[in-house]
């Protein structure tokens, strides 16, 4: 019963659309109409600057970490990368939001953060060493799930090992349209780095 109450928590904590919140309340803008129409940071950034686009970030990362560090609270014996997932989930396909969201990505570094916050170091610099030899955000956060599955691999931890594969296989699937993007090279290119 434990599992069910908080994977649904997690969920309901997934489901809140940030970047909406964010986008309405802040500039009276609804993201989904805007960008490319995804309610993640990657597009806050471009459609409503910096400012906008870190909120929307730390409020989805959040949204992992805080879904994983809650079973501690209340002593609950439950699996909290399990827990972890759903908030991807719910992220994903929000309840909030006619069940279309984010691409994962920060959500899933969030549960690293909850649970491993020296992978997460790991996982973030990646990402922006990757980002600054790129330039492209969706290529970026795929190659830092394959890194972060490589470090798990040699940490020699099999439930990081199993979780991190299918936020990592999750986070490529998100990113099917990117992918055929950047090989047509109509992929948007970050200009601030």
């Amino acid at each position: 019963m434990e599992y069910v109450i908080f994977c649904f928590l997690a969920y309901l904590l997934g489901s809140i659309p940030s970047a909406i919140i964010v986008g309405k309340l802040g500039y009276n803008i609804d993201i989904r109409n805007h960008g490319s129409g995804n309610m993640g940071a990657t597009n806050t950034f471009r459609v409503l600057g910096i400012k906008a686009g870190i909120l929307v970030m730390v409020a989805d990362i959040l949204k992992g970490t805080i879904a994983t560090l809650l079973p501690l609270l209340f002593d609950a014996d439950v699996y909290r990368l399990l827990v972890g997932i759903f908030a991807v989930l719910g992220h994903t396909y929000p309840l909030f939001a006619k069940f279309k969201g984010g691409k994962a990505v920060a959500t899933s570094g969030g549960i690293i953060l909850g649970i491993n916050p020296i992978l997460f170091i790991i996982m973030v610099s990646s990402f922006f060493i990757t980002l600054y030899l790129s330039k492209y955000v969706s290529l970026s956060s795929m190659i830092t799930g394959i890194i972060t599955i490589i470090v798990t691999i040699i940490m020699k931890d099999v439930g990081l090992i199993i979780v991190t594969s299918l936020l990592t296989i999750f986070v490529f699937y998100r990113h099917r349209e990117n992918i055929t993007r950047i090989k047509n090279k109509t992929e948007p290119k970050i200009t601030w780095m």
